[in-house]
């Protein structure tokens, strides 16, 4: 999904969002358009590759899209000055602005079968169609492997496959390091200024949103192995097993005096950096809640 912010002041930016346009928006993507730096002015879906059309008399370079929603809606949030911007990573920004403009979380995403994850990702048929069951029975998978052989992108793609279509608003990624706690992933007292407030992690956030919706949603952890598991999952180390899903199998927050389960439609996907010292980390509570799957380099 790509965002079509403003318009960049800087040679660099120009430079970059000109290559973007060229050789990186394709058929599929979804395109926001901005005026200033609050105003959405539309959204809109690519139907094709870069053309350049010389019989223009301005902007000769250009990709044919489909206008979904031509209007004008104030974001709460600064955009970026970039001219070309990719969203994707930030599935909450993405989330805000489908719902923004079409008001329907169910609005039509491109379609994404099997066969683009293996056009897509280094990965023969057999030892995909096993990481897909693995995932879909354990509903918990670390995808292992050395630094650079695409674990992050395949885990996306994965997501987009099992889904059927590219929704980046049911994903959500975030990345796990030493001083990362339960308070920051599930629920905690944080400072505002003043005092202290009690706030939702973006774990407790992401459940209660596939609560609602039946359809299958992603968790994607990078860096999986870096954090300390037991003390970031706490009680929920038990509610994330693909047995104890639902709402019978409901526990009491530690913050919060209220039940709470991980919906069956809720998936993580994990990743983990074989070359990681960390590895100890890994107890075997967690090893048996997680299917491991290795991921080699592949030309």
């Amino acid at each position: 999904m790509k965002n079509v912010w403003g318009d960049g002041s800087s040679y660099p930016n120009n430079g970059l969002a000109l290559w973007q346009f060229a050789h990186e928006v394709k058929p599929g993507d979804v395109v926001f358009a901005k005026r200033g730096l609050h105003a959405i002015v539309g959204r809109g879906i690519v139907e094709s590759g870069y053309l350049f059309d010389d019989t223009r008399t301005e902007y000769k370079h250009l990709h044919k899209v489909y206008w979904t929603h031509d209007g004008q809606w104030e974001h709460p949030y600064q955009a970026t000055v970039k001219t070309l911007t990719d969203i994707t990573p930030y599935t909450d920004t993405v989330h805000q602005l489908e719902m923004l403009v079409t008001g329907d979380r169910d609005v039509a995403h491109p379609e994404y079968s099997d066969q683009d994850f293996l056009a897509e990702v280094y990965m023969d048929a057999d030892r995909y169609g096993a990481l897909k069951n693995l995932v879909r029975r354990k509903k918990n998978v670390i995808i292992q492997g050395a630094p650079g052989v695409g674990k992050t992108f395949a885990a996306q793609r994965l997501a987009f496959a099992i889904m059927g279509e590219k929704d980046t608003s049911r994903i959500k990624r975030v990345q796990f390091h030493q001083s990362y706690s339960y308070e920051d992933f599930v629920m905690g007292y944080r400072p505002d200024g003043t005092a202290f407030h009690l706030a939702n992690g973006p774990f407790y956030e992401f459940c209660k949103r596939a609560e609602s919706d039946e359809r299958p949603h992603f968790f994607i952890i990078d860096e999986i192995n870096r954090g300390n598991l037991s003390q970031i999952f706490g009680e929920l180390l038990m509610l994330i097993e693909s047995d104890k899903r639902g709402e019978e199998h409901a526990i009491r927050l530690l913050y919060a005096d209220e039940q709470f389960a991980v919906p069956p439609n809720v998936y993580i996907i994990g990743m983990m950096n074989t070359a990681d010292r960390s590895l100890a980390m890994m107890d075997y509570a967690l090893r048996r809640r997680f299917a491991f799957f290795a991921m080699e380099a592949a030309f």
